[in-house]
């Protein structure tokens, strides 16, 4: 489809098929924590740092998304819940397809917590979604997590693939999910998925080496790139992290070169 391709080229390299994505939904999930307070400054770092899209809310996108600087792609996220929730892992629809159509996204997104005791109202939803997307010629993520009261841990290759595959089997055209980890275990999770899978930053990690590393990971086992949070817009220096980490996902850098950016 015509649409949907043209669309998945302003979120997606077309020459690396990788991609570097911002997610920037924290503000309903948390708060406005530190980096998500004033947007256009931390989407401007970002985006000169060379990510290739960033992630957020309907109402936030005025606040942010664009208008200035350089161009940078738009995936708007339709489903939510808040960390005060009695049940934080049942994730509701906000808003839709058409909405975030009109809004001019490139891409939306779902959160399905595979697991949770809603699981089923969220499939539901996801399958709907994705349904709705193909008639649009419109892209969806959907990040994928194994998350309820039957999950030990989140990591587990087992539970990451399953994940995984459960957007594909629905229609999805990226997958969003955790790193398991190694590569040799993150690769099961790659082959089985069928569509590009990019790996979750997750809470922010101790080094930039550690972050680093997880991402040059993941690409050598065949992802298809990140989608960071706290770990691009909570660091020091949003703009070289995020280059460092663009300069590995889409040219291959070695680690200590991209180290080097963030000392320039």
């Amino acid at each position: 489809m015509i649409g949907k391709k043209i669309r998945m080229e302003r979120i997606i390299n077309r020459k690396t098929n990788r991609t570097v994505i911002a997610p920037m939904d924290h503000g309903v999930s948390v708060g406005p924590v530190k980096g998500i307070v004033n947007m256009s400054e931390t989407i401007e770092n970002i985006s000169k740092g060379g990510a290739d899209a960033v992630l957020m809310h309907k109402g936030i996108i005025e606040h942010g998304h664009r208008g200035y600087g350089k161009d940078i792609g738009l995936i708007i996220h339709l489903s939510a819940s808040t960390s005060l929730s009695p049940d934080p892992n049942n994730k509701v629809l906000v808003t839709s397809v058409e909405k975030a159509i009109q809004l001019g996204a490139d891409a939306v997104s779902v959160h399905v917590n595979i697991g949770s005791e809603k699981e089923s109202d969220m499939l539901t939803e996801l399958g709907f979604i994705a349904e709705t997307c193909s008639q649009w010629g419109i892209p969806i993520l959907a990040m994928m997590y194994p998350r309820g009261e039957k999950i030990k841990n989140e990591h587990d290759v087992n539970l990451v693939k399953h994940a995984a595959r459960v957007g594909s089997e629905l229609g999805v055209d990226i997958i969003k999910t955790n790193y398991t980890g190694d590569p040799d275990t993150f690769k099961e999770v790659v082959e089985g998925a069928l569509v590009p899978v990019i790996i979750a930053g997750g809470p922010k990690v101790d080094t930039d080496k550690e972050l680093l590393e997880m991402v040059k990971d993941s690409l050598e086992v065949g992802g298809a790139g990140v989608a960071f949070g706290r770990n691009l817009f909570q660091a020091k220096n949003p703009g070289k992290i995020t280059k460092a980490i663009a300069e590995v996902v889409h040219k291959d850098m070695g680690i200590e070169e991209a180290l080097k950016i963030l000392d320039e």
